[in-house]
């Protein structure tokens, strides 16, 4: 597997219509969707990862959420990859995830450990290997905030020897563990997951951004990418420093709906989320407005 699913990869924010007969009164904005996804690859990111949490996958029904990853699959054609979120509760759901992934023609699929209960190392092992056992290239996704679950460098050692994992989304916020992965799994590719860590990661051998706020900022965050993996650090400190405040959302709780209203900041559009996100607060969006007038207002000079 030469595949590593590696550079920028936008995790996608999905739009939603306002329709009564939808649950929550809101269904996937599928030609919205499309295009957003288009722009992405158009303002130079590698590729696009729909169905994870930012894209609220848990919220969808199974057609929707089998729709949303054709729409980008179809959408970006061949000009960009598409790393389709498989996650699931136990290894059965994933596996079929993965499945259906492997028939729209993704490229690669992002999952992480059982999804609703702390799962032991060898559960953790069994999981990823049923996913992995459909033949597209897997990026496993540490996330122990939300799952409980923490795939350490030593248990990332044993799930890099499984046949077709490739990458690792880390989501720890732990920078250390970018060149501890890289001693002990040295073919794992190392993908940033927190927006807030990106340059850091990148600094010490990260060679993927599995990325949120490029929903907003797309061009910047390539640009962002690219002086860092090449070692600029005073041109990539100068753009990242301004932008971190806003990035330090995408590890907050309401990371869905302060990426949105990033996007409809900038006049791209977010719009609402399905429960259970509700909307943010009025001192919460203040807060966020503040830090995406400064990012815009450092984009600008």
């Amino acid at each position: 597997m030469t595949e590593r699913l590696d550079g920028v990869v936008v995790a996608t924010a999905l739009p939603y219509l306002e329709d009564p007969a939808a649950p929550a009164g809101l269904r996937p904005d599928l030609d919205r969707y499309a295009e957003h996804c288009r722009w992405l690859v158009e303002n130079g990111c590698r590729g696009v990862g729909p169905n994870g949490s930012l894209g609220e996958y848990s919220s969808l029904t199974d057609a929707e959420r089998r729709a949303v990853a054709r729409t980008a699959i179809e959408a970006v054609a061949g000009d960009g990859i598409v790393v389709v979120g498989v996650h699931g509760a136990g290894a059965h759901q994933a596996r079929h995830w993965a499945e259906v992934a492997a028939e729209d023609g993704a490229d690669g699929v992002l999952c992480l450990p059982p999804t609703q209960y702390r799962a032991n190392p060898r559960e953790v092992l069994d999981h990823f290997a049923a996913v992995a056992s459909v033949g597209l290239p897997v990026m496993v996704y540490n996330n122990p905030i939300d799952t409980k679950v923490d795939l350490t460098p030593a248990l990332l050692r044993e799930i890099a020897a499984l046949d077709n994992v490739v990458a690792v989304k880390e989501f720890s916020g732990d920078v250390r563990r970018v060149l501890e992965i890289r001693e002990v799994a040295p073919d794992l590719a190392v993908v940033a997951g927190a927006d807030d860590v990106v340059l850091e990661s990148l600094l010490v051998g990260a060679t993927g951004w599995f990325a949120g706020f490029p929903n907003v900022f797309p061009a910047e965050s390539v640009r962002l990418f690219d002086l860092a993996v090449a070692g600029e650090v005073a041109a990539a400190r100068a753009l990242y420093e301004p932008l971190v405040a806003a990035f330090r959302w995408d590890s907050r709780t309401e990371f869905v709906q302060a990426i949105k209203r990033g996007m409809d900041h900038v006049g791209r559009y977010g719009g609402p989320c399905r429960p259970p996100r509700g909307p943010l607060s009025a001192e919460q969006s203040a807060v966020l407005d503040a830090d995406l007038r400064r990012a815009v207002a450092s984009l600008a000079v």
